[in-house]
């Protein structure tokens, strides 16, 4: 079992954006207590399609303790993948069940599993048994699918988890709303009720280490865990970031750093340099030209460009 400290701080896990790289980067800059993978899909994963998607679940002997998340239909493909992730060396499994994206809700996967409970309790039970007694499963959720529905949360807290990550938001609200912190701390009451061994995580709009502390505090969450802040601060999880007091050089340098260890994850192109684009406002901003070279480098076709560039 994971020996975390309370409150822990946990790196949200963000499609294209938590791949082994970012989480190494991070890890160098503040460590969180805890990381999560992007989401992968079991399904793919047991699927001839295999080969395409394993450079999700690329690990390096940095992140640690960190966690695997998974999404998809199957249970018997879950209970596989468990398996699998025990001997890739991950210290637990999550099961997405919060991703609002419309064609993945349409499936019927992740939120849209609050309407097929029979499924999701399926699917929990075969992570479980594959998991045995010392390989944690968690979830991670949102507040329901159109409107808040706390019977999910309670469902939820019957199946026996070792961890639950509540989004304060419906899938209906996307990010389009401030997340709903009073109804994660109504959640947690209800954990306190219901599987009090079962550890709390809130998640939504933490920009800051000391908000994700204050908030833990004020709602008595075990964890809380920081998504997007991460964009704004690669030194987030810091006691005491340096990020404000950083110039245009060591902004590159970092950029550099990252590029550099992408080229050399992922040498046979398993992810388009393009996605490093995303990455390219977190290091190149705040400083005279940034805008102009932040055009140049998003135009890069490869890594050597983007290095050339910097």
């Amino acid at each position: 079992m994971l020996n975390l400290p309370k409150p822990f701080l946990v790196l949200a896990p963000m499609d294209d954006v938590t791949d082994t790289v970012f989480r190494q980067i991070v890890n160098d800059c503040a460590k969180p207590d805890l990381f999560i993978t992007e989401f992968v899909n079991v399904d793919g994963l047991q699927s001839p399609g295999r080969p395409k998607l394993l450079h999700k679940l690329a690990l390096s002997s940095k992140e640690q303790p960190v966690i695997a998340q998974i999404w998809g239909k199957n249970p018997e493909n879950y209970y596989k993948t468990t398996k699998d992730l025990i001997n890739m060396g991950f210290d637990g499994v999550d099961i997405n069940m919060g991703c609002p994206v419309k064609a993945v809700v349409k499936n019927g996967c992740c939120i849209a599993l609050i309407d097929n409970r029979e499924l999701a309790g399926e699917i929990i039970a075969a992570v479980r048994e594959a998991a045995g007694k010392y390989f944690p499963v968690s979830v991670k959720t949102r507040l329901g699918l159109k409107t808040v529905d706390l019977s999910w949360i309670e469902f939820l807290l019957g199946q026996t988890l070792n961890m639950l990550t509540i989004h304060g938001r419906t899938a209906k609200d996307l990010s389009k709303v401030p997340a709903n912190w009073d109804l994660i701390g109504e959640a947690r009451g209800l954990r306190d009720q219901l599987s009090p061994a079962t550890l709390l995580v809130g998640n939504g709009d933490v920009i800051s280490r000391p908000q994700a502390l204050e908030l833990a505090n004020k709602y008595k969450l075990d964890g809380v865990m920081i998504g997007r802040g991460i964009f704004e601060d690669p030194f987030i999880f810091s006691t005491s970031s340096p990020w404000p007091n950083f110039n245009k050089e060591q902004k590159i340098a970092l950029y550099k750093n990252h590029v550099e260890l992408f080229a050399k994850t992922y040498k046979k192109g398993e992810r388009g340099v393009k996605t490093l684009n995303k990455f390219c406002k977190v290091y190149i901003n705040g400083f005279e030209g940034a805008k102009e070279l932040r055009e140049r480098l998003m135009l890069a076709k490869s890594t050597n460009e983007l290095l050339e560039l910097l």
